[in-house]
């Protein structure tokens, strides 16, 4: 029982953080998302409404993830590199339009689903990822669950139902809607982000190309399909759409907040998934709802029920579970094939660290 726990000695923690950058990322990864839906939710009316184009939000933060992709690259390299970098990975780009096109969709129903819940219930109905991650491993890289693994996703899934429940209870919900429609898109907003988080962190993985060569790929992919989304959903309205009323919308303070912070979110996921691993990424999701439940109750007055609690303990105890056996999904160079070889190497690591510090 003491090695299932390694990873939480103090020594282990060099295993999951290699250097203070690494550290560094898991922090701003987890307090980027999370300011993400406390803005997102600051821009709805009280009428649970948007006052812009979430659509021409999202392609504007495309537009900047691109430019700051660009200016870190610059920053140690010539435009004439940038240039001939690009130019020879060109196919590259083919294949960042599969989870362009997923982020496209899943981005965009962020704004939907936060309309329709709160940050901390979208937050923890978000954990549905967790399984959906699992199957997908299980079915395409042909990975058998181990027996903790399972209870700790049927934990996970019992958490959630709990806070649905919280919320079905409540007096104002549609809970025909809850039940049927609304969790049905967060669903599948859930399969979008699985499929594509899957697929980038193969191609991320990848060390033949410059990470930021790969981010302005994805970031040019995601802005033609963002900018077909924006056709498909404003094209009889286009004029209006682009008019400088509508546009001006998108400079207000907390609108260029929300566009620059989901900018930085993009960036910090990319270097989140090409330094780190799911052991961090399934701690991040779950101390996201934590401090997501904390801050709305602070900031925005939504309170903190009963469900909420005992969904916020089940979420956070399956999230610890899970970590201990996690599906691991390692780069092309390592040989381990099944998750309990890698996690022996992390332990034969924690006790020569134990040796070395005595």
């Amino acid at each position: 029982y003491s090695e299932m726990n390694f990873c939480f000695d103090i020594s282990s923690f060099k295993n999951l953080f290699p250097n203070k950058w690494s550290a560094i990322i898991f922090v701003s990864y987890m307090a980027l998302f999370i300011n993400q839906g406390l803005l997102v939710t600051a821009t709805k009316t009280k009428d649970n409404r948007y006052t812009y184009s979430t659509i021409a939000a999202v392609f504007f933060t495309e537009c900047t993830k691109l430019c700051i992709a660009i200016s870190i690259y610059l920053k140690d390299e010539k435009w004439t590199k940038l240039m001939s970098e690009v130019l020879a990975s060109k196919r590259v780009l083919i294949l960042y339009f599969v989870p362009a096109f997923l982020y496209c969709v899943y981005n965009n129903l962020a704004f939907v689903n936060l309309q329709s819940y709160d940050p901390t219930t979208y937050y923890l109905l978000l954990q549905f990822r967790v399984v959906v991650t699992a199957v997908i491993y299980q079915i395409l890289f042909n990975r058998k669950l181990s027996k903790w693994q399972w209870i700790s996703l049927i934990l996970l899934t019992f958490g959630c139902i709990v806070k649905n429940i919280g919320q079905m209870n409540s007096a104002d919900v549609d809970k025909k809607s809850l039940v049927s429609f609304g969790l049905l898109l967060i669903l599948f907003q859930v399969f979008c982000s699985c499929f594509a988080g899957v697929y980038n962190e193969y191609l991320l993985k990848d060390n033949e190309v410059h990470i930021m060569i790969q981010n302005i790929f994805m970031y040019i992919a995601s802005m033609i399909c963002n900018f077909f989304a924006f056709l498909s959903f404003n094209f009889s309205q286009l004029n209006d759409a682009l008019s400088y009323n509508a546009l001006q919308q998108l400079f207000q303070p907390i609108i260029i907040a929300v566009i620059v912070n989901n900018a930085l979110c993009g960036i910090v996921t990319s270097l989140f998934l090409k330094d780190l691993n799911s052991i961090l990424k399934t701690f991040a999701s779950a101390l996201e709802i934590v401090f997501t439940a904390v801050f709305c109750w602070i900031l925005f007055k939504i309170p903190i029920d009963l469900y909420t609690v005992i969904a916020i303990a089940i979420v956070t105890y399956a999230t610890f579970l899970y970590s201990q056996n996690p599906v691991v999904n390692r780069p092309k160079d390592i040989g381990y094939q099944k998750d309990e070889e890698l996690n022996q190497v992390l332990i034969n690591n924690s006790r020569k660290a134990r040796v070395t510090e005595v």
